[in-house]
């Protein structure tokens, strides 16, 4: 069941990344969308390269755009 909402939610954020006008919003959609995505990986026990997609993508996102 959470696997079905957080793909979902994954599909809905990654639609609003690109319908939403205001940069900033868009690259909070973003954070969203990988923050989902390592939650989907923790559910499919990918451990390792969950935690290596956050560090890498989330936080690079963040410092380099915010």
């Amino acid at each position: 069941m959470i696997i079905i909402l957080s793909s979902i939610f994954l599909l809905t954020a990654g639609a609003l990344v690109v319908v939403s006008g205001n940069p900033v919003t868009s690259v909070f959609w973003l954070i969203t969308c990988f923050i989902n995505i390592v939650i989907l990986l923790f559910i499919y026990n990918f451990n390792y390269l969950s935690l290596l997609f956050l560090i890498v993508y989330v936080g690079a996102v963040a410092v380099l755009f915010l």
